[in-house]
């Protein structure tokens, strides 16, 4: 198993669950540190991605279903409210919530000690076929986990900015009544 692509697996499921599992504030550091952590992983295990043929294809089609996966995570599992007590953005994220992420990462890992273990053979002859690089192969596995990543963080910043919104009107009618 390449050691890129579980290193930057396990830092995306850390990250997430730490940062989402219960009742969370939302705020703009929370919002900020995934995309951080993405800007710093892809320059480290990224090395030269496919920009033609089938492995850029590959790449593509990963990082769309990294990020369905997000926005399926982050609008179905996951709620964004504000609380009214503490006038802050809140979310809440529960087993579910956590279970999801964990079936996609282990997923992902399966199919990288599969691809070292169980049908070696048969990926490489399909690798072969259609052009696709190992480090192609390798990329996406990580641009699917990090637009996965990405993509919960813009449903947070999304649900924030609204949330601080409806926040603001309702204050507003408030005072006006």
């Amino acid at each position: 198993m390449s050691s890129s692509v579980l290193i930057v697996n396990l830092a995306v499921l850390f990250a997430v669950l730490e940062a989402d599992l219960g009742r969370r504030n939302v705020s703009r550091f929370r919002i900020l540190r995934p995309l951080l952590l993405a800007a710093g992983l892809v320059p480290l295990f990224v090395d030269r991605p496919a920009t033609a043929g089938t492995g850029e294809v590959l790449e593509v089609v990963l990082a769309a279903v990294g990020i369905l996966l997000g926005v399926f995570a982050a609008t179905r599992l996951m709620r964004v409210g504000f609380d009214d007590t503490k006038q802050q953005v809140v979310s809440y994220a529960g087993a579910g919530y956590a279970l999801f992420w964990v079936a996609v990462i282990a997923a992902r890992l399966a199919f990288t000690y599969g691809a070292d273990h169980w049908y070696t053979t048969q990926l490489g002859h399909w690798m072969a076929t259609n052009s696709v690089s190992v480090d192609a192969l390798t990329d996406s596995l990580i641009f699917m986990a990090l637009a996965m990543a990405v993509t919960r963080t813009l449903r947070l910043a999304v649900g924030r900015r609204a949330q601080l919104a409806q926040a603001g009107s309702a204050r507003r009618v408030e005072v006006a009544a």
